[in-house]
Order: C-alpha cells, then structure tokens, then sequence
C-alpha cells in the first residue's frame, strides 16, 4: 500500500509552521501504527520533510498567480507521482477558504487525477471557509464530492459540508487531528507554573497599535493574579537566525509594552509545542494550534480571534474539549476579566477536559481505522 500525501509541510527559509507539521506526523503516525509505512509526501521542501519524517517526498506543483494563472499551469511532480500510489490523503495545512485559494486549486487537481485512475481519495483535518468566492465554492464542492472521507474540525466545517451536499455516511465531524500528538492515552503532564502564549503577527481589522497594548495588559494582568511566568512560543518561527521574523515580531512587540516579566521558548518541533501547551497552567493564543494541543491536558486557553475565520477554528477547537474562552479583538478589553474567570476554574476545567479527551479519542482511533480501511480497500 502506497499513499500520496498533501499537507501545507516543508520548513523554508528556515521558518517552522507547528501546526501544519503536526497535522502531517500525527497523520504518519496514525498510518504507521496501522501497518501503512510507504508514504511519498507533497512538500514545499522535499529535502526537509525526507529528514523530518524518513519517507518519500515530492515538491508541489508550484502554482503562482491568480485562480485563472493557477488553473490553466501545467502538472509536475505531485502529479506524476499519481502513476506510483493507490491511495491519496489530504491532511493537515485545514484552510480551504478563499484566503488561501492554492489549497483549493491544487487540492482540486490532484483529486481529479486521482479520480481518472480509479485511485480513491480521504480528506481529513479540515476547516471549510468561512470566506468563500462563489469559484472556489464550487471548486470546493468539487473536491469534497470527489472524496470517499471527509474529516472536518468545527460545526460549522460540517454545515458548509453538508450543504454543499457531502452526505452523512462520507462525512465526520472532530476534534483536529493533531490534538494527541505524542501524548499516550490516559497520561497527562502536571500543570507548570507558566502561562503559555503564542500570537500570529496577524490581527485583522483591529489596530495593530492598539491590539499590542491590550495584549500587554492582558498579560501584565495575568501575572499580577497568577503570580506565574509568563512564556512566548512562537507557532510560526524561525529555527536560524535572523531570529525577529514571523510570530516572534509580535511576541517582542508585546513584551516591550509589559510591565512584568516574561521568557520566550525557542520554536522547534511540533512535540516540543504540544508538549509546552500540555504542561502550562493557562495558554492564551491568536494562533490555533496552542489550543489544540492544550484541550486533551484540560488546560484553561484563552483564546484571541481577529476574525472570522479564527473565531470558527478557535471557537471549534475549543469547544472539542468543553471550554468556550474566546474573545474577539474589537473586545480585548474584556479579556482580563475572562482570564481572571479561566484561571479561577483552571482546575475543573483539567479535570473535565481529561474526560472528554478519553472520548475524543476513542473517536479519533475510530476515524484513523476508518481512513486505513478506505485508502487500503478493505
């Protein structure tokens, strides 16, 4: 059994992206666990992704321009790589809105490749829109009828699914797939006394002015009230110098208007993520996956959305494992009184969230053995 494999992986630049790593590993552990280990992976850095995971990869297919550029450029490797797989998986990088129309188009012709060989093709780990052109609605309608599978994130994912008219038989709704990544069932770390904080450099609409110095005044707050660290981790940031790029820019943004002390993480690889946000006492984040990997732990998270787009991944993310922190940008002024909440509840929120992730997953295991048995025919 042979798959092709497309995520949004390949560390460039040397600039990690934790939470497209992580969805691609989890879905390479999952196969592996279930005898499948001849992978060939779609990568922005072919070289990168071999050394980070040991198997077979492919570039891209490259596409640059606008939608009628990108549909009308010629196939290259991923493609030819069809003609040596049975199987194809697309997992991980769950952004397929209009804000990243290339996930569509080249999602889009891989699956219709696919389809001419008789090759069947999971979707799994995805966040559908919210913001969608009527093009790349239909361009997306196309993709997911194509699929066998297809795996959603949040409620809203599975009502965009459904009315675009992916059945119920063929479509599930979970947690995101990375949300047990390196964490064995049953164990939990203990709560460190540190609050975790990951923030993208984007903000939307907000003031980026303003939205620096509310962040600094949430966080100032928290300490004050906690008495703990407050720790920086970059989701989006560098492994070499130059060390000021991607979320680190925010991060030191931020910690210049505090007035107590912080400590910045250096980013390196998803486990070593997921393994900080488990063990925190509080995460509080713009980006995604912080959320992610602190809901299986039961840790109280905070959640920042400068959008709609974040709104519906934050508020699905956490809502997979009973908590409801979000608060949107135009409302940072209120974040201090639902971090003072959060942090006062932090235990019961651990221990109910331990719970759920017992069920989470159960579903999870379900979902993966549903994904084998398609992609191996049985």
């Amino acid at each position: 059994m042979r798959i092709l494999a497309i995520g949004d992986i390949g560390v460039a630049n040397s600039m990690m992206h934790i939470g497209d790593e992580a969805m691609f590993e989890e879905f390479v552990a999952q196969a592996r666990r279930r005898g499948i280990r001849d992978i060939v992976a779609v990568s922005s850095n072919p070289d990168d992704t071999i050394a980070r995971y040991g198997l077979e990869s492919v570039s891209r297919l490259g596409l640059s321009g606008d939608r009628a550029s990108m549909i009308a450029q010629a196939p290259e490797a991923a493609l030819a790589a069809l003609d040596t797989v049975d199987a194809v998986v697309i997992t991980g990088a769950g952004n397929l809105a209009s804000t990243w129309p290339v996930h569509i188009i080249e999602r889009l012709e891989i699956a219709r490749r696919a389809a001419a060989r008789g090759i069947p093709l999971v979707i799994t780990g995805q966040t559908l829109g919210p913001g969608l052109v009527p093009d790349d609605e239909r361009m997306l309608a196309e993709l997911l009828h194509s699929a066998a599978l297809v795996g959603v994130r949040e409620s809203a994912s599975h009502a965009l699914a459904s009315r675009l008219g992916v059945d119920d038989d063929r479509l599930r709704q979970g947690a995101d797939d990375a949300s047990f990544l390196g964490l064995p069932p049953g164990e939990h770390p203990a709560a460190e006394p540190y609050v975790l904080v990951s923030l993208s450099t984007h903000v939307g609409a907000a003031d980026r002015t303003g939205f620096v110095d509310s962040v600094a005044a949430l966080l100032d707050s928290i300490a004050r009230d906690s008495g703990v660290e407050i720790v920086f981790l970059a989701h989006f940031g560098p492994l070499a110098p130059p060390w000021q790029r991607g979320d680190v820019v925010m991060h030191e943004a931020v910690a210049a208007r505090m007035t107590q002390p912080t400590r910045t993480e250096p980013t390196s690889t998803a486990a070593e993520a997921a393994r900080l946000a488990r063990s925190a006492s509080m995460v509080v984040t713009s980006r995604y996956h912080p959320a992610v990997f602190a809901g299986p732990s039961g840790v109280a998270t905070l959640g920042i959305a400068v959008d709609d787009y974040t709104t519906v991944k934050l508020s699905g993310a956490l809502a997979a494992f009973g908590q409801a922190g979000v608060v949107a940008a135009a409302d940072l002024a209120d974040a201090p009184q639902l971090a003072e909440r959060l942090w006062g509840a932090r235990h019961e929120i651990r221990v109910r969230g331990q719970v759920i992730a017992a069920e989470r997953r159960a579903e999870s295991d379900a979902w993966w053995e549903r994904v084998v048995g398609v992609v191996s025919n049985t």
